[in-house]
């Protein structure tokens, strides 16, 4: 599964530093970030380039507040997505896989018109030492472990398969990301669950 995931030490919000960071990470996603430098970021926040140090440091330190905040968002938004769309009590293993197909094409409509905020921090940033690395590259591990673990419901005897079916399922997810990015044709998160349903035994083939 590669290197577990890290979780950085958090900036305490103070009113300044929320503002700092809510203009940082619209510009981030809108322009890109080696882009944005902190006279933008301190001028659209209303602060001085002193706040913006004396609250973060440096602007690594508020690229990583960005990444790992779209990334929490993400998480809660994906949990709370199964939890008023799917009953919980009877939804198949085949309907959860699913439905995070879903949440990610409710949540790119609402909050990702550029494409994935993680995609597009490592084409600017693929240093394994920049701190904003690990974040990164944990919410692909996550994504990954949680296609597969959604696999291993559906072929519980069979871990190989689930692997295999993990992996496909997070290549389908993150592809469509990347072409909902571009725009590169209409809709190709549904397009990508579709091949998803095809590729998933239906529940009547379930052993």
């Amino acid at each position: 599964m590669g290197t577990a995931e890290q979780q950085p030490q958090r900036v305490t919000m103070t009113r300044a530093a929320r503002r700092i960071l809510e203009a940082a990470e619209r510009l981030f996603y809108e322009r890109g970030i080696h882009a944005v430098g902190v006279d933008l970021i301190a001028a659209e926040a209303g602060v001085t380039k002193k706040t913006l140090y004396d609250r973060f440091g440096s602007k690594e330190r508020i690229v990583v507040e960005y990444l790992t905040g779209r990334d929490e968002r993400w998480r809660a938004f994906l949990a709370q997505y199964l939890d008023d769309h799917l009953d919980a009590a009877h939804a198949t293993p085949r309907a959860r896989v699913l439905a995070v197909f879903d949440a990610s094409r409710a949540w790119s409509a609402e909050y990702g018109s550029k494409g994935c905020s993680m995609v597009n921090a490592h084409a600017e940033i693929s240093d394994p030492a920049h701190p904003a690395y690990p974040v990164i590259a944990g919410q692909k591990e996550w994504m990954l472990a949680l296609f597969t673990r959604l696999a291993r419901d559906i072929t519980p005897d069979d871990a190989d398969e689930a692997d295999r079916m993990g992996r496909t399922l997070m290549l389908l997810h993150e592809g469509a990301l990347v072409a909902h990015g571009l725009n590169t044709f209409p809709d190709p998160i549904a397009h990508a669950r579709d091949q998803a349903a095809a590729l998933l035994p239906v529940p009547e083939e379930l052993p």
